[in-house]
């Protein structure tokens, strides 16, 4: 199914023009060779361009559409007109010169074999090359020695000629294409993918840029073990694919792989998506709305009015494009494993369908908005890093603390990520690792609030009733641990009020015992509580004794001995409900 649909997705790109055909693809190139008639090489010169990387201009490779490179391991194999200068100039800086020139003299019997039959000055221009070059000496000519070091670091070089590529060439293009759909001892076997009886591809492309892959490239189809193969196929025998559509799958992925826009990182998963129709605006629509990434064209509101049309199956257009809600639509996790890749989800749904269920995702997760928070959505990677301490350090080797960025467990965003692309329930790490950030630093953050709001929404307890499960503060909640979280924040307020500038509050000690065991806690509070209000002037102490008084008549004249989780939750969130309502009334207090 994975396979199938990057297939017609490379198909579709493929009849718009914007992706190479069978045998070709994008390669980076760094430097080009330009020889003459008799094969010398005249020049060398640089082919980085400019780019703006993180506020910085650097310089890097130049993409160039190029006859397909090959997947290599440990051997030797060659590239056709595109290669590092160990291949195609027979120097290294790996200082094996056995191996540096047997990676030579192949790469010069490959470019005979295929260009044998070529009839073209440039063809002949090229094997010249081939015959009359000198590895050894390489160092003498001023062009190499002036870009000696970076050719050393294995950088690609392509070759020109009077005025252009040489794979720019018709007869060497022809040469290479016929060479690239005969050359194979595979034998013909039913294509798993296209159906189709056909040649089959042993060794798949690699896929380049997943994140902590080899940056050489992983595979997503291998076989390299004795314990893999069976019947006696080895490799690509053992699941046919054939070579046409391993190149399709291969192209359409480094193709999305390559587009930095559209290619989201959570935790250690890369995350793919496509419109089968191969819309651009498509992807930016989904990007903006899931990841909370609005482009420059539409803010939120319009992103969110576009959403709602969607979901309710109205088209729209988004950057001149129309929308179709009832479009497929894939979305592809990929994790590094090794020389592989693992695939922790592929979903497949309608384009409206996906945004319907990211749509009740943040519907469950919206909740009064924090003092100061400047996010008006909650996006997938806020939500776990939520689960982290951003703050962690970690000793170096030298003794010295330096800081280190921690991610989500795998697990955790795998499953979270299904969970809102789905619609179903939120796993029960999300809110375990959310429970021990609060137990650890004290303290319920925006998105934890919107979190426990969520989860227990999608997945109900009935020890967190739905009547605290509420965007802002529920005064009319009779939720014992519910009216407990708020009277905590309560008690906070009255000794932050009657000691200005306190630093420490009875958070920092008591909450987690608080919200556990109440019986043992909330007495002494309430005591401590008596002692702050007599340092209040009389209209304070009014207005926090009324309060106390409310709350401490829901609550009757015994409190719990022990809260499970679940109510440890509807706690957690009366705390926060009763904080922000007090934090929002000093605010409008200051604005008015």
């Amino acid at each position: 199914m994975i396979l199938q649909a990057l297939v017609d997705y490379y198909e579709t790109l493929a009849g718009q023009g914007k992706i190479s055909r069978p045998g070709w693809g994008e390669v980076k190139v760094s430097f080009a060779l330009y020889i003459n008639d008799e094969g010398e090489l005249e020049q060398v010169a640089s082919l980085k361009v400019d780019q703006v990387r993180k506020g910085k201009t650097v310089w890097v490779p130049q993409k160039l559409k190029l006859p397909a490179p090959v997947k290599r391991a440990s051997g030797i194999s060659p590239n056709f007109l595109c290669d590092n200068a160990g291949y195609l100039l027979g120097v290294d800086g790996k200082g094996d010169l056995q191996r540096t020139q047997d990676c030579f003299t192949q790469c010069k019997a490959h470019h005979q074999k295929i260009l044998s039959q070529a009839d073209s000055p440039a063809a002949r221009a090229l094997l010249a090359f081939f015959d009359h070059w000198e590895p050894s000496r390489a160092l003498e000519h001023l062009g190499l020695a002036e870009h000696w070091d970076d050719l050393l670091k294995g950088d690609n070089l392509v070759f020109r000629y009077n005025g252009g590529y040489l794979h720019e060439d018709a007869a060497v293009r022809r040469a290479w294409e016929e060479y690239y759909n005969t050359d194979t001892e595979n034998p013909e076997m039913t294509c798993l993918v296209t159906g189709e009886k056909s040649r089959v591809e042993a060794v798949h492309p690699a896929v380049k840029g997943v994140a902590g892959a080899q940056s050489s490239g992983a595979a997503l189809v291998s076989f390299n073990g004795e314990a893999f193969c069976s019947y006696g196929r080895k490799q690509g025998l053992n699941a046919p694919v054939s070579k046409y559509a391993a190149f399709a799958y291969t192209t359409a992925l480094n193709h999305l792989l390559a587009d930095r826009e559209h290619t989201k990182q959570i935790g250690k998963i890369t995350l793919l998506f496509w419109a089968a129709s191969g819309q651009a605006a498509a992807q930016d629509c989904f990007a903006g709305f899931v990841y909370g990434s609005p482009s420059d064209t539409y803010g939120a509101k319009d992103l969110r009015k576009m959403v709602e049309d969607l979901c309710q199956g109205r088209p729209v257009l988004y950057n001149g494009d129309r929308l179709d809600p009832d479009m497929d639509f894939y979305v592809l996790g990929l994790a590094p494993n090794a020389a592989r890749l693992s695939v922790p989800f592929f979903l497949h749904n309608t384009f409206g369908g996906f945004l319907e269920n990211v749509r009740q995702h943040y519907e469950r997760l919206e909740v009064a908005r924090a003092s100061g928070d400047k996010f008006e959505t909650i996006s997938l990677w806020r939500l776990l890093n939520e689960t982290l301490n951003q703050k962690f350090k970690k000793e170096s080797s030298s003794g010295d603390k330096k800081e280190k960025k921690q991610e989500p467990l795998p697990h955790l965003s795998e499953e979270t990520a299904r969970a809102v692309l789905e619609n179903t329930r939120y796993p029960a790490s999300l809110l375990n690792g959310v429970t021990l950030r609060i137990r650890a630093e004290q303290d319920i953050t925006q998105g934890r609030a919107a979190i426990l709001k969520a989860y227990y929404l999608k997945n109900p307890h009935p020890d967190v009733p739905k009547e605290v499960l509420t965007v802002a503060l529920n005064p009319d909640s009779d939720s014992i641990p519910y009216v407990l979280g708020r009277l905590f924040s309560v008690l906070e307020s009255i000794q932050s009020a009657a000691n200005a500038g306190v630093t420490t509050t009875i958070k920092d000690k008591y909450f987690n015992s608080a919200s556990a065991t109440p019986s043992r806690i909330f007495p002494t509070l309430l005591n401590l509580a008596q002692k702050h209000l007599r340092k209040l002037d009389g209209r304070r102490k009014v207005f926090y004794d009324r309060q106390l008084t409310e709350l401490c008549a829901k609550l009757g004249e015994e409190y719990p001995d022990h809260m499970n989780l679940p109510q440890q939750g509807a706690f957690q969130l009366g705390y926060y409900h009763q904080t922000q309502q007090r934090y929002q009334k000093k605010e409008d207090k200051e604005n008015g």
